[in-house]
């Protein structure tokens, strides 16, 4: 059965890309170089799909518009508690606009054109930073679109860790021998993590509640 899965090089999206395998999907990997910070997560995902010998694509677009600072090298990235994380109503900087809903068109016209009926996305909606193309009535209506949209009434987006906390998340990696030294999670660049960005400390908190030491570091 073939797929398509965005592979960002982070744990949450190596851990679908092996979820899929595990489920024998022959697997093309679609990997982003949207002009981010850097490309540490990008040269992540290559080595990831590579190792699996699947598919993969790099598709190099730009948000010339997004004031995210993710794409803007100029501005800081916030370093905020975790029940800051969790307790803020307000979507963080690090948001890119319309980021998932991109990705997932691009994904749904690769599906279209190679016969796939199912496009997998590591999106969670639980230990995340609240971004809005996160949450699961964002998945529901843009499946909807796709299939209004394609000329496959079938497609799924598939969402395996939308409900999932990270440690459940890191406990699924470990079950499926995903290479968890190979991703990488952080907002910036480098050798090593910085461990004060929303994501580093999400991803943390994961390994911490499972009891592992996590080998990125």
């Amino acid at each position: 059965m073939p797929a398509v899965v965005l592979l960002s090089g982070g744990l949450d999206s190596a851990t679908t890309l092996y979820y899929a395998l595990n489920r024998g999907y022959r697997c093309h990997c679609l990997i982003f170089n949207y002009a981010q910070r850097h490309n540490r997560e990008i040269r992540s995902a290559v080595r990831i799909a590579a190792s699996t010998k699947c598919k993969y694509t790099v598709i190099n677009l730009k948000f010339p518009w997004s004031k995210s600072v993710l794409t803007d090298k100029t501005s800081g990235i916030p370093h905020r508690e975790l029940k800051d994380i969790y307790e803020s109503s307000v979507v963080p900087p690090t948001y890119v606009p319309a980021r998932n809903t991109v990705f997932l068109s691009y994904a749904a016209g690769l599906a279209e054109s190679i016969g796939a009926d199912t496009v997998f996305i590591g999106a969670n909606a639980v230990d995340y930073s609240g971004y809005p193309d996160c949450r699961p009535e964002y998945i529901r209506s843009m499946q909807k679109a796709l299939r209004l949209g394609t000329t496959n009434p079938r497609i799924v987006i598939a969402v395996p860790l939308i409900t999932k906390s990270k440690v459940q998340i890191v406990k699924l990696a470990l079950k499926l021998n995903v290479p968890l030294k190979h991703t990488w999670s952080c907002y910036t660049g480098g050798r090593h993590p910085c461990g004060k960005c929303d994501s580093c400390k999400l991803r943390e908190k994961g390994f911490s509640a499972a009891g592992v030491v996590d080998p990125v570091k």
